[in-house]
Formats: C-alpha cells, sequence, structure tokens
C-alpha cells in the first residue's frame, strides 16, 4: 500500500460485507498453531459459527480440556496436514518453532493474528516476517483487532470490523469469508505493506483523545489556580483567614463548570471559524489550516469532555449541604441572627435567582446528557442525518444557550459589586462568558438572511468570482443558441 493510502482514514478503506463474490464457508476445516488464550477464544468462536476445527498443540494431551469437545486437539504436523487455512497464534518469538513444518505448509494460508508490544517496535511488520520464513506459504494478516473477550461473547458484545491485507487477493477472500461466517466485517486494508499499520492499531491509547483531554486538564488547572486565589490565598493575605478546607470540594466544584461551559463553546466554535473562511474566501473547496481541521475532528471528544465535567459539578453541588464546614456555617448564621434579633431573613431576589439557577442548570445538563448519548455510535447509526444534525447542531447551541443564561443567573449582579474583584480580579465567571457569548453572537449575525443564503449557496458548491455556462436544449433536441443560456 502507497503512503498516501495509508493516510487515508479507517472508513475509507473498502469494506467486504456484502460482497457478493464473498461466498458462505461454515463447514470447512480450519487449523489454530497455539494453546493459548486467543487460539482458545478462536477455537470456540470457529466452532460455533460451524466450522469444524482442529488445533495443533506441542502437548495436545495436556491442552485439550481447555478447548471444546467439538474441536480436535492433535499434534501441530497431524493439524497442518488436515487443513488449507491454518490461524497462526503464537507470538513472534515463537515462530521460528513452525519452522520444521515447512514442508507441510506449502501452499497453505496462514493467518497471522498476533501484536507487538510497542508501536513500531520493529521495522518489519509480524506477518511480513512470517511471510519471510515461510516464503511457499500464502501470509493474510486478520484478526488481530479483535479481543478474546469478542470472538468469546460474539461479534454483538465488540467491534465487529476485522481487518484483512495480504498480498493475495484470493487468500484475502478465503479469510474474510471465514471472518463474514463468524459474524465480523472484514475490512480489506490493501497490501502485505499495511500489516505494520493494523498491528499498530490495538496499541494505541485512545489516540483520537489525547488533544481534548490535554485541553480540559490545562483549562482546568488554569481556572483552579485563578479560583484558588480568589477563594483561599486572597482571604488568607488580607483578613488572615484560613480557607484551605475549601480546596477539595468548593474550589474544584467551581472550577469544573467552568471547564464544561468553556469546552462546549469550543465544540461550536470552529464551526463558526469555518464559516468565517467559506465567507471570507467565497467558496467551500478551500481546504481549512490544519489545526482548525484537527479541531473540527476533535468536537464528540471536548463535546463529551464538557459532558463529564457538567456531571461532575452537578454530583459535587448535591455534596455540597453534605459538608461539616457547611454545617458550622449554618449553625453560626443561625447564632448571629438570634443575637441580632432579626426574625425575617427572606429575600425574594435571591430566592427567585438560585429557582432559576438551578433550574436552567437541570435543563442545560439534560441537554448535555441527550448530546452525550446520541454521539455513541450505536445511537448515531440509528439516526438519519436529519436527525441527528438537528440533535448535535441545533439542540447543541440551544444547550449553549441555556448555559450561559445559567452563568447569568449564577452572576447577577455580582460583576458590578467590587468587593468580588479580589487583588482585582473579576470573578471567574465573568472570564468563562467570552467564547461562549462570540459563538451566540456570532451563530445569531450567522442567521441573518442575507448571510444565511450566502452561506448555504457556497455550502451547495456556488463560488465567488466564477460562473458556470447552462445551454438549455431546444424543443427540437439540439441545443439552442446563447440567449438561452444561464450564469450560476
Amino acid at each position: 500500500m502507497s503512503g498516501g493510502d495509508m493516510a487515508k482514514p479507517l472508513l475509507g478503506h473498502r469494506s467486504m460485507e456484502g460482497d457478493p463474490s464473498i461466498t458462505p464457508a461454515a463447514g470447512r476445516t480450519i487449523g489454530v498453531l497455539g494453546s493459548g488464550d486467543f487460539a482458545r477464544s478462536l477455537a470456540i468462536r470457529l466452532v460455533c459459527s460451524g466450522f469444524k476445527v482442529v488445533v495443533g498443540s506441542r502437548n495436545p494431551k495436556r491442552k485439550a480440556s481447555l478447548f471444546p469437545s467439538a474441536a480436535e486437539v492433535t499434534f501441530q504436523a497431524e493439524a497442518v496436514k488436515k487443513t488449507d487455512v491454518i490461524f497462526v497464534a503464537v507470538f513472534r518469538e515463537h515462530y521460528s518453532t513452525l519452522c520444521d513444518l515447512a514442508d507441510v505448509l506449502v501452499g497453505k494460508i496462514l493467518v497471522d493474528v498476533s501484536n507487538n508490544t510497542e508501536i513500531n517496535h520493529r521495522k518489519e511488520s509480524n506477518a511480513e516476517y512470517l511471510a519471510s520464513l515461510f516464503p511457499a506459504c500464502t501470509v493474510v494478516k486478520g484478526f488481530n483487532v479483535v479481543s478474546a473477550w469478542t470472538l468469546q461473547s460474539g461479534a454483538r458484545d465488540g467491534n465487529k470490523q476485522v481487518l484483512i491485507c495480504s498480498n493475495n487477493q484470493e487468500a484475502k477472500r478465503t479469510v474474510a469469508e471465514i471472518a463474514q461466517v463468524m459474524g465480523f466485517t472484514p475490512v480489506d486494508m490493501g497490501c502485505m505493506s499495511s500489516a505494520c499499520e493494523i498491528e499498530n492499531i490495538p496499541l494505541r491509547l485512545l489516540p483520537a483523545w489525547k488533544i481534548p483531554i490535554f485541553l480540559a486538564l490545562g483549562l482546568f488547572l488554569c481556572f483552579f489556580t485563578y479560583n484558588l486565589i480568589r477563594q483561599v490565598i486572597h482571604p488568607y493575605i488580607r483578613e488572615q483567614k484560613n480557607k484551605l478546607y475549601k480546596i477539595p470540594i468548593e474550589v474544584v466544584n467551581k472550577t469544573l463548570p467552568c471547564v464544561a461551559y468553556v469546552m462546549l463553546s469550543l465544540v461550536y466554535l470552529p464551526g463558526v471559524l469555518a464559516a468565517c473562511s467559506q465567507l471570507y474566501y467565497g467558496t467551500k473547496y478551500r481546504r481549512f489550516p490544519d489545526w482548525l481541521d484537527q479541531w473540527l475532528q476533535h468536537r464528540k471528544q471536548i463535546g463529551l469532555l464538557s459532558f463529564f465535567c457538567a456531571a461532575l459539578h452537578a454530583v459535587y453541588s448535591l455534596c455540597l449541604p453534605m459538608r461539616r464546614s457547611h454545617r458550622y456555617q449554618l449553625i453560626e448564621t443561625a447564632v448571629k441572627q438570634a443575637v441580632e434579633k432579626k426574625m425575617n431573613i427572606w429575600v425574594e431576589e435571591e430566592v427567585w435567582r438560585m429557582e432559576i439557577y438551578i433550574s436552567v442548570g437541570i435543563i442545560a445538563l439534560g441537554l448535555l446528557s441527550l448530546l452525550a448519548i446520541t454521539s455513541l455510535p450505536s445511537i448515531a447509526n440509528s439516526l438519519n442525518w436529519r436527525e441527528f444534525s438537528f440533535i448535535q447542531s441545533t439542540l447543541g447551541f440551544i444547550a449553549l444557550v441555556i448555559s450561559t443564561l445559567h452563568t447569568l443567573t449564577y452572576g447577577w449582579s455580582r460583576a458590578f459589586d467590587e468587593n468580588q474583584y479580589k487583588f482585582y480580579l473579576p470573578p471567574t465567571y465573568t472570564l468563562t462568558l467570552l467564547v461562549p457569548c462570540t459563538v451566540i453572537l456570532a451563530k445569531v449575525i450567522f442567521n441573518l438572511p442575507c448571510i444565511r443564503q450566502r452561506l448555504l449557496r457556497i455550502r451547495r458548491g456556488w463560488e465567488k468570482g466564477r460562473y458556470v455556462k447552462f445551454v438549455l436544449p431546444s424543443a427540437t433536441g439540439e441545443y439552442s443558441s446563447g440567449e438561452t443560456s444561464s450564469n450560476v
């Protein structure tokens, strides 16, 4: 496979599911070399799928009890003779032990299911190394991205895709037949040079989550430090009061909604920037900068992290009355009121503010939950494009607006109270409003009829400064002269 093909996303490769050239392969005999966990799970799945399974082991008598009774467990040499398709379920370090079988393996299809322990640990992939040891065999890379648990539980409880690559098209088709009968979706990844990339896939730890996680951690540290200065350091310096007890719950609880709110706005900000770029250049065919392209691709992860922080904020908020410090403060307030003989402490404005603040916050969390649920592949696949777009775009924007109302009702008039400016630093919520309000304002501007129509035309293929001439056919079936032409 060329370097350009390797750069394509997984969905860009051809799925072999539903290929009319793939015929059922159930009933044929399949060999498995190895007796480890994966080999046992593979044998179980093959037997359940209607295949005859013969397992090759160096100690068949001791290993026979580990496999299903329908599977034949024998010596490796005997197992190889009984089948033309053999799954090699042994580690790369043990490939050399199979060299004694080179004569009986001639012409066989070897399916390499192994993985490495590190990404790009060796220049040569395991499948290519196996092919070099047995040049008279046809090697196919496959099933390495499927876990032993998925094999035992069936494709419904795990990843359904089986990535396959080989230099022999007929061998790939044979393995694809087997995968399809087992309930998996075979995906053709090309020739054997793709094996290294396939072997790296199971070793990657959340590759699409690294940037969003670092972004969330960076925002958390910034807002946490800011809140720490305002709530803990300022009282200690100015009033000699020890407020360190606020760090575990109160400071964290004031930081989490800031992160959730800003992260939610960052989901929709790249769309605003993309729209600005399209309006400025008057075309949708100009490539976005790499940083904006990456940002657009990470919106799902950013949104899920926003929901995670919002959910933690809700749990922390429910725990606030349970703190011992809160109980002491209630008692202290009651004593002060008794000493001052205050009989009525009801403040109508504060009551309404808190009622609206909590109610709007619950609605915002509910909408975020809906966004998070519909981003799951199992749910998203059950929605058509209009339904998915409505939930993720329209309801998502509504969630951002309601979150803004939640933030404003929390702050209320505090932004105009000079006592709220600690070390001349404004309240934290005023900082969080900057990006979301920018996004909301931009969305409102883009929905103005004059701008909306222009943006829709651009997204339908119209380009500024370029015209396409269409000549309409005449009634006689011939093309007419220029007066019936139109410019778009």
